[in-house]
């Protein structure tokens, strides 16, 4: 029998914080018990919560490459993406890979297959710290976004689609000037380009999108795939993800659009960098102002892994809330939204031992130590 003690360690249990000692045996959490023991590992009072859980993570691609023109082996980019998360604290993951794109010399037209295949194959070897899952962020504007999720959708690791519109002058980029910056700083498509490019844009949406969204929405009912929509502005846009049977609502990018998801019992995710920043990239609502009303269910680190952590302790330092609490938005929330609450996303006796430990000086919080199934990872 293989067996750890963690003693003095603030223990974030589901519904209170407890100075007291963990016991894991197996790989599962044996005991929880308040106070301190005589043998174990001692935290000096330091913090234990539950491993993070991110739905939404675009770190991977960043990894591929993380300058215009350059490519890293995707196995090798999969594995330096895998000790980013554990570094950050991530002991679950939904990675989140783009089928389709706006632009038409994307690497997301080409890339999702070897990606896929990339992190099948490190989770199959057990080159992983972290445990992988499928997020296919299907492109409704991308002519073959449904034949090729089609392809995946009895994938043993697919746990969530979501459905992506990127079509300029609604959604995330109803600010067509937004939009026209954002694109030619990140795609390098130049001024005299830009507008017959957002005129191909909205002709592509026209052709597409509608049977691509009524194929995919039929697909993840049949399958019990897990639905999300993306960037909700308008309450018609919350209305046709309900309809749609979405269960979340990643990045709604108005408050009205927050609230009407909320209504229909939507799990509201939001981005850490929203947070920590103070607002949007992309002029929408800031993510703290929803937290405040409580209309954020679900934390995604997005594009910078460490954000994820820090945005937990940020949202205590602004509500005065405890931990305990603000902790569900990264751990058993986003569990439960992929149905993986059974087995992880709490401190309970018979939950894989999935845990990290924390110091927090009073202005960033520090991982000590991750652990994964009883075993420390970083």
């Amino acid at each position: 029998m293989n067996e750890q003690i963690y003693t003095n360690y603030r223990l974030q249990l589901p519904d209170q914080e407890v100075l007291g000692t963990l016991v894991i045996r197996d790989g599962t959490i044996a005991d929880i018990q308040p106070g301190v023991v005589a043998q174990g590992q001692n935290g000096d009072g330091d913090y234990l919560l539950p491993g993070l859980i991110e739905l939404h993570t675009d770190n991977l691609e960043r990894c591929i490459s993380p300058r215009p023109k350059v490519r890293f082996p995707f196995d090798a980019a999969a594995l330096y993406h895998d000790r980013e998360l554990i570094s950050a604290g991530v002991t679950t993951v939904c990675d989140a890979i783009a089928v389709g794109d706006v632009t038409p010399t994307s690497i997301r037209l080409t890339q999702f297959e070897p990606m896929i295949g990339a992190i099948e194959q490190g989770q199959e070897q057990g080159r992983f710290a972290v445990d992988h899952r499928l997020h296919l962020r299907c492109e409704l504007v991308y002519e073959h976004a449904y034949n090729v999720t089609e392809q995946y959708a009895d994938h043993p690791l697919l746990s969530l689609i979501s459905l992506m519109d990127h079509t300029p002058g609604q959604r995330q980029f109803a600010d067509i000037e937004k939009y026209k910056q954002y694109y030619m700083g990140k795609h390098g498509i130049s001024a005299l380009e830009v507008d017959a490019f957002i005129q191909d844009r909205i002709e592509a949406q026209g052709t597409h999108a509608d049977r691509n969204r009524q194929n995919l929405v039929q697909l993840a009912r049949t399958k019990q795939i897990a639905l999300a929509s993306h960037d909700d502005a308008t309450v018609e846009h919350v209305q046709q993800a309900v309809a749609d049977g979405a269960a979340i609502a990643e990045f709604p990018t108005t408050l009205d659009a927050a609230k009407e998801a909320h209504r229909h019992g939507l799990q509201i995710l939001m981005g850490a960098p929203n947070l920590i920043l103070g607002g949007s990239h992309s002029g929408n609502i800031s993510a703290m102002e929803l937290v405040e009303i409580d209309l954020v269910d679900i934390i995604s680190s997005d594009y910078v892994p460490q954000s994820l952590l820090q945005s937990i302790f940020l949202i205590t330092r602004t509500t005065g809330k405890p931990i305990h609490q603000t902790m569900r938005l990264v751990t058993i929330n986003p569990a439960k939204a992929i149905g993986l609450e059974g087995d992880r996303g709490s401190l309970e006796i018979g939950k894989r031992a999935d845990f990290v430990t924390v110091h927090d000086d009073g202005v960033l919080p520090r991982l000590t130590s991750v652990v994964r199934q009883g075993q420390r990872v970083a």
